[in-house]
């Protein structure tokens, strides 16, 4: 079974830009909605992305948290494309930009479209205890708020959040 560790936390300021060692563009969309997880008619979310070059389908367990099993399958691009106008929900468009920092991997999304302005980061670990160095343009974590979820993105997106969502002074 694939376990996927993760962390993850809004970003501020930018101080990783200089870091960053490369950059790729991202489309994605589910094939589910969030509201089929929310009310438990469907236990893992299906998403379809464009990564670049390539392109994969991705099974995401619905468990809150920094742990979930995931599935991760290359696909053929034109496939991708097909799928993602079967997909429910808009589609997530993101700069996915990669940071070595201190011996983590830290992958920052930079949103596009509806969610233009969101900016988040996200750490993998080998296990939830692992200790990891925050760089200074961590901000809060959001791990265990669902609407920083891509699936929630696509459902409900930035642009759509009001002012206290915004500031994160809504959970």
């Amino acid at each position: 079974m694939a376990l996927e560790i993760e962390r993850k936390f809004l970003v501020t300021g930018d101080g990783w830009r200089a870091a960053a060692r490369e950059v790729v563009p991202m489309a994605q969309g589910y094939i589910n909605d969030q509201k089929a997880m929310d009310e438990g008619a469907m236990k893992a979310s299906v998403r379809v992305r464009i990564a670049g070059d390539e392109a994969f389908l991705n099974l995401k367990s619905r468990e809150l948290g920094h742990t979930r099993q995931e599935f991760d399958y290359a696909i053929p691009v034109a496939d991708a494309r097909a799928l993602l106008a079967l997909c429910v929900g808009g589609l997530v468009d993101k700069r996915r930009h990669y940071v070595q920092q201190e011996g983590h991997l830290w992958e920052v999304d930079e949103f596009l479209g509806d969610n233009a302005g969101l900016v988040v980061a996200e750490i993998e670990l080998s296990s939830a205890d692992e200790a990891f160095a925050r760089p200074e343009w961590i901000g809060a974590e959001v791990t265990e708020s669902s609407r920083y979820y891509n699936l929630a993105l696509a459902t409900r997106p930035f642009a759509q959040w009001n002012a206290d969502e915004r500031a994160g002074l809504v959970a």
